[in-house]
């Protein structure tokens, strides 16, 4: 069986240490844990690993954050990989910093990457991971607080919760959706 897992967010150093990119952390850690190394590929970078048997492909988008429906679509594609098989892993402002949710379907909200996901395939289902990092910005400063660097508390939060949300993406490939959402979503 092959899985592809989307992490969500922007290339370049400006963008490397910024709550939007908390989806190529957790690509980052997912790919450490499994020894896979991201090589350049076709919009995005790609790190191949196995786990139990399974065939995992581990994708950075290298699109920036809004057109990242093209890199998941394309690898969704030439890897034949069901939609099922896939999960985006993605900041979400909604929640509280560090809070950990899967959800097997849903909306883009406010998330460019999200809904140009949604657009680019043409519905809103499949698997996705979203990472809190709160919303504590005045009015009119969202994209400043998404785009801005993590503060030293939130840098202590993901020292803890990276590996957390490494122990639900395993569990997704291993165990799918339902199960990964009943062991991981209160946690």
């Amino acid at each position: 069986m092959k899985y592809l897992i989307a992490g969500l967010g922007n290339i370049g150093a400006e963008y490397a240490n910024t709550r939007h990119n908390i989806g190529f952390l957790v690509a980052d850690a997912l790919a450490a844990e499994l020894k896979a190394e991201f090589v350049p590929g076709r919009l995005a970078s790609v790190a191949k690993a196995r786990l139990k048997g399974r065939q995992v492909f581990i994708i950075k988008p290298s699109t920036y954050m809004n057109l990242s429906g093209k890199a998941y679509k394309y690898w969704l594609n030439t890897e034949k990989i069901e939609v099922e098989n896939s999960l985006v892993v993605v900041d979400e402002l909604d929640l509280e910093s560090g809070v950990l949710r899967m959800r097997p379907k849903g909306s883009g909200g406010s998330h460019n990457g999200m809904n140009h996901i949604i657009e680019s395939i043409g519905n809103n289902v499949f698997p996705r991971l979203r990472f809190g990092i709160g919303n504590d910005y005045p009015k009119g400063r969202q994209i400043d607080y998404v785009l801005g660097s993590w503060s030293a508390e939130e840098k202590e939060m993901l020292q803890k919760r990276l590996p957390l949300a490494v122990d639900i993406v395993k569990s997704f490939i291993l165990s799918g959706v339902s199960r990964t959402m009943n062991a991981y979503n209160n946690k």
